[in-house]
């Protein structure tokens, strides 16, 4: 009894799915999935979908999540008082990126003077 070979997970993109369902109700399932050199079933979900109307999600979309409101307020608070440390961050960085400048200019202006 030979071992069934497993097909690597493969991703396709919305445009070859769309012409590979095109291609299976014209010439059968069977065939097109023979000819694409893809699985039957994967064939065969791809037209049940293409036939329900709805598509297939994408790989790694994003799926909302219903969060309680205090949960989001909580969350809101939290990312107000990241963002008011990360702006005073920055403007001491600033404010010293303009001291340190005059520095370097004395420096400078002291060796080519030489």
């Amino acid at each position: 009894m030979g071992k069934k070979e497993s097909v690597p997970n493969r991703r396709y993109t919305e445009e070859f799915k769309t012409e590979a369902v095109r291609l299976a109700l014209s010439t059968g399932g069977n065939a097109a999935a023979k000819r694409l050199g893809i699985p039957q079933s994967t064939m065969t979900n791809w037209v049940r979908q293409s036939r329900e109307g709805t598509p297939a999600p994408a790989a790694g979309a994003a799926v909302p999540v219903k969060r309680p409101v205090s949960e989001l307020e909580a969350e809101n608070a939290r990312l107000r008082r990241e963002l008011a440390s990360a702006k005073l961050d920055l403007e001491i960085v600033k404010k010293a990126a303009v001291g340190s400048t005059d520095h370097c200019n004395t420096t400078s202006s002291l060796s080519a003077g030489v």
